[in-house]
């Protein structure tokens, strides 16, 4: 009797996920069935649409719901947590092969939405590491991009990418808001170097940052660097241990 019940189980769940793929279980009405796909599908899919609402916009009701039925019967979610469940989402847009009508642009607008969400719950706890002089905020999220994520939406779906990378900075502000900003390639660059755990020091993150940049000899350019990192510092981007 368990075995059969299982096997019940696993039938009815393996339809209600893909119906396409699994057929109604013996013995089970279609139209009774019809009612656990659309709620199990409806929930989901409202869940997807309040962490991705340029996503959805973007592609269309129809395209939305086709991605989501997609994720729903492809996708063995690992946690429990519904706001967990929109990373699953992005980690399954940027490995799975992308459909034929899916746009270039999908995985990457759908990690920029997920990025305000990760933001909006994150805890500002983080410990500072005595070993490093200059640390990130823990508030904070420098990214890059090949598409202009920032500005795709309806109105705006690119088919090629811009010849040089989209550059942002999402931080969390002190009334809990996320906001978004472009950053130059030099400022990124510093960023990432601060959370780099290599560099223990602000003269080593600005030393291999004018390495990088073919101007370790330029006095000016260590100058300007060391201001740059100085305002990052006075705007909560970074963080310097008080010895």
């Amino acid at each position: 009797m368990p075995d059969t019940l299982r096997a019940q189980q696993l039938a009815f769940a393996h339809h209600v996920r893909d119906p396409d793929a699994h057929p109604t279980p013996d013995g089970v009405e279609d139209h009774r069935l019809r009612v656990y796909r659309e709620l199990f599908h409806a929930n989901i899919a409202t869940l997807l649409g309040g962490s991705f609402p340029v996503i959805r916009r973007a592609l269309g009701e129809d395209a939305w719901r086709a991605l989501v039925r997609a994720f729903y019967a492809g996708h063995r979610a690992r946690t429990p947590l519904f706001t967990a469940v929109a990373r699953e989402f992005v980690d399954w847009l940027a490995a799975r092969d992308a459909g034929p009508a899916d746009p270039p642009w999908l995985a990457e607008l759908a990690h920029y939405e997920w990025v305000e969400l990760d933001l909006q719950i994150a805890e500002d706890d983080q410990a500072d590491d005595p070993a490093r002089e200059f640390t990130l905020a823990p508030l904070v999220r420098p990214l890059a991009y090949a598409w202009p994520v920032h500005r795709i939406g309806p109105g705006h779906r690119p088919t090629t990418p811009p010849g040089s990378p989209t550059l942002l900075l999402a931080r969390r502000d002190a009334s809990g808001d996320v906001r978004f900003s472009e950053l130059s390639a030099l400022v990124f660059r510093l960023l990432q170097l601060l959370d780099d755990p290599v560099h223990r020091t602000g003269t080593e993150v600005l030393g291999h940052l004018a390495d990088e940049a073919g101007r370790a000899a330029d006095p000016a350019f260590l100058s300007d660097a060391a201001g740059m990192l100085g305002r990052l510092v006075d705007e909560g981007i970074a963080r310097r241990r008080l010895c």
